[in-house]
Formats: C-alpha cells, sequence, structure tokens
C-alpha cells in the first residue's frame, strides 16, 4: 500500500499546541510549490514503480493552495507516477478555507475525494484558547457544505484534555461529529511539546499542566460513545465506520512504504528512513541546485522491532505473532517474557495468532509499548 505525502508549510496563524513545521508566511508558496514538482521528479524512483493507493496533503494548512497550485501538483504527480484508480486522495483543511467556491472547485478540478478537517472543537471558548483561525460557526457550517458539495468521505480532528474542554463540551463536540454523520474521527489528547506556545505558557505558569485524569474520562467517554454507535476504535487516536479507515495513515502503522515530498516530510522504503530539511528557505536552496536536502537512516533489526510494537499495539489488530517470530531470537523471547506482566494485570490479551491492547491498556498505550522495546542494554 505504498503511500504520497506532500507537506505543505504554510498556515494564516500558529495554534498554541502545534509542533509541526510551518510558516505564517505565505510570500514563499509560488516557489515552494515549483519547489515540490522538482522534488516529485528527482524521487520519482524511490517507490520502484509501485502504484500509489493513496496520496495525502498535510501540513501546515494544504488548504491554503489555490486550485491552481493544486493542478499543477496533481498534473505532475500523474506525469510521474502510477496512481491506482480507487486511490484515497486526501486534502487537510481548515474550516474558515472550506468556503462553498472552494468546495465546488476542489469536487470539479481536483482528484481529491477526502478531506481532513481541522475542527479540534464546536465551541468558540476552545478555539480561541488554542488560537485556531476558525470559529464554531465556520466547524458547523464547513461540514455541511462539503457534504452538500458531494464529499462523503470525511474525517475531522478533536482535542480533548484542553483546560476550557468541560466534561460537558466534550460531550457535545462527540455529539455533534456523530450528528453530523462524520465516518471517521481522529481525536487527540492535549499536549504540550517542547518549543510550542503552549509549552512556553505552561513553564511561566499562565497556562495549567494537562489535567490527566479529566483527559483519560474524556477518552473512555469517547471509546464509550463510539461503540454505541458502530464506530471500530482501529487506532488509538481513530475511529472509523466499517470500511472507512484511512487507507493512508493505515498504511504508516502497517509499515508499508511511503514517499514524503516537501520540507520536513519523512519517507520509509521498508528498510530505511528518511526526512527532509524542517527550513523553508534551506529546501528551497536546494532544490533550486537540483538537490533533495535529506537525512537518511538504516534502520537496524531492534528499530525495526520497536517501531513494529509501537504500531502494531496501537491498532485494534495488535501485533502478529508471526511477525515478532520473524524477528528472531532473542527479539521473540523477549516480547514473550516481558508481554506476560500485561497479560495478567489485564491490559493486554491474545489469541493463537495476536497480542493486542484491552480496553484498559489503550490508556497506557506509549508506556506499554515502552516497556516491550528492545534497549542498547539488551544487545
Amino acid at each position: 500500500m505504498p503511500g504520497l505525502y506532500l507537506h505543505i508549510p504554510f498556515c494564516k496563524q500558529a495554534c498554541h499546541y502545534c509542533n509541526f513545521h510551518f510558516s505564517t508566511t505565505l510570500r514563499s508558496k509560488p516557489a515552494m510549490v515549483a519547489a515540490i514538482l522538482r522534488e516529485l521528479e528527482l524521487q520519482k524512483d524511490y517507490l520502484g514503480g509501485a502504484e500509489l493507493t493513496s496520496v495525502y496533503f498535510g501540513g501546515g494548512t494544504p488548504s491554503l493552495l489555490d486550485i491552481g497550485e493544486m493542478e499543477q501538483i496533481f498534473e505532475k504527480i500523474h506525469a510521474l507516477y502510477r496512481i491506482a484508480p480507487d486511490a484515497e486522495i486526501t486534502l487537510e483543511a481548515n474550516p474558515d478555507d472550506l468556503t462553498k467556491e472552494k468546495l465546488r472547485d476542489l469536487r470539479d478540478y481536483t482528484p481529491v475525494n477526502r478531506l481532513s478537517i481541522g475542527i479540534q472543537s464546536f465551541f468558540d471558548d476552545d478555539l480561541r484558547w488554542m488560537n485556531r483561525a476558525h470559529n464554531a460557526a465556520h466547524a458547523r457550517h464547513c461540514l455541511r457544505d462539503a457534504a452538500a458539495a458531494g464529499f462523503r468521505d470525511m474525517t475531522i480532528d478533536l482535542i480533548y484534555g484542553a483546560p476550557t474542554t468541560s466534561d460537558a463540551q466534550w460531550a457535545e463536540n462527540v455529539r455533534i461529529a456523530m450528528e453530523e454523520g462524520i465516518p471517521h474521527l481522529s481525536c487527540y489528547c492535549l499536549t504540550v511539546e517542547e518549543g510550542t506556545a503552549l509549552a512556553h505558557f505552561v513553564h511561566k505558569g499562565s497556562a495549567l499542566p494537562v489535567d490527566e485524569e479529566k483527559a483519560a474520562r474524556q477518552f473512555e467517554y469517547l471509546q464509550n460513545q463510539t461503540e454505541q454507535r458502530g464506530y471500530e476504535h482501529y487506532e488509538i487516536s481513530n475511529f472509523a465506520w466499517p470500511g472507512r479507515h484511512a487507507r493512508h495513515n493505515s498504511s504508516y502503522w502497517s509499515g508499508s512504504p511511503y514517499l514524503g515530498v516537501g520540507p520536513s516530510a519523512h519517507s520509509f522504503d521498508g528498510r530505511s528512513r528518511q526526512w527532509n530539511v524542517a527550513h523553508n528557505a534551506r529546501y528551497l536552496a536546494a532544490l533550486e541546485a537540483g538537490q533533495v536536502p535529506f537525512e537518511r537512516e538504516v534502520l537496524t533489526p531492534a528499530q525495526r522491532y520497536n517501531e513494529y510494537v509501537m504500531t502494531g499495539l496501537r491498532t485494534m489488530w495488535g501485533c502478529e505473532k508471526a511477525s515478532i517470530e520473524a524477528f528472531g531470537v532473542p527479539f521473540a523471547d523477549f516480547f514473550r517474557e516481558e508481554v506476560e506482566l500485561f497479560l495478567q494485570n489485564g491490559t493486554v490479551e491474545q489469541d493463537e495468532t495476536h497480542v493486542r491492547l484491552t480496553r484498559a491498556g489503550k490508556l497506557l498505550a506509549d508506556r506499554i509499548a515502552a516497556d516491550l522495546f528492545w534497549t542498547d542494554t539488551e544487545a
């Protein structure tokens, strides 16, 4: 399931919690599009000519691209790569960008067939605290406008655990999402990432750290409500109607190869990872000189094992025992020994073929995975 990711590194303003690479200065947008077109050419052999099953515009805020810029990018992709007829083609978008005209143009002039909309909350006090560019009215209207424009495949982002998000408000956020008939939800716990405005506020004492008990309570509420409404909790942060899982993101969790284009974008070929420089000016200068500015790391067996455990446990399928065995001894023996404690305390369960997290274990996913990692001291 090879995929193509394009990082569009521009935003109208900086959300307080975000640590992704972006710039709020749009002057270099035309030059960035030209550089991305050049990188697509230079990287055309990275996936070995395999047919793309997904194309994902992320960022940043890809919905800041105008239709002409998107048409240029798609023309280049179609000229260089084979794309599956049923490929999932996703555009991340902010509600304030999704005007009726923009939605109509996306439908009529681009092959985009899936929208990933950064709602985050349907409450103005949450959105102001996060420093989002849209308001609650934008959040509601864009969903209905997108549906009216013919977009049936949509996902929205929601954030829980924020200090302004009471349990009642979180319940309403979940209710509205389901009432609008959104087939896929990506719900993230607020985290304080170093280098963000939120981290600065917390360090200064002008913002409270995340209330972990409240966040856990809101996550459990989310699990209950989605289960009752027929959503599959197929990855820790992702819930979807059956058959509506995100194909592109699923390729990350399953270890499939993908190519990332644009500043800060990552690529994976099954054995190595590479990542582009997270600096717009340096990226543009390198591509102008005909070079892709990236660093590369060949993964060791231990790193591949750790990544498999980390991503596998996050999914509803869990880690396949045969895949763990394929890493060989001592990895398989280590995994079996370490997982025993979690089987005993009820945070992990197993059947004949897989080991997976229980409902209780999903609250501790990162901690459990870390305890199952192979470290240098064990080598």
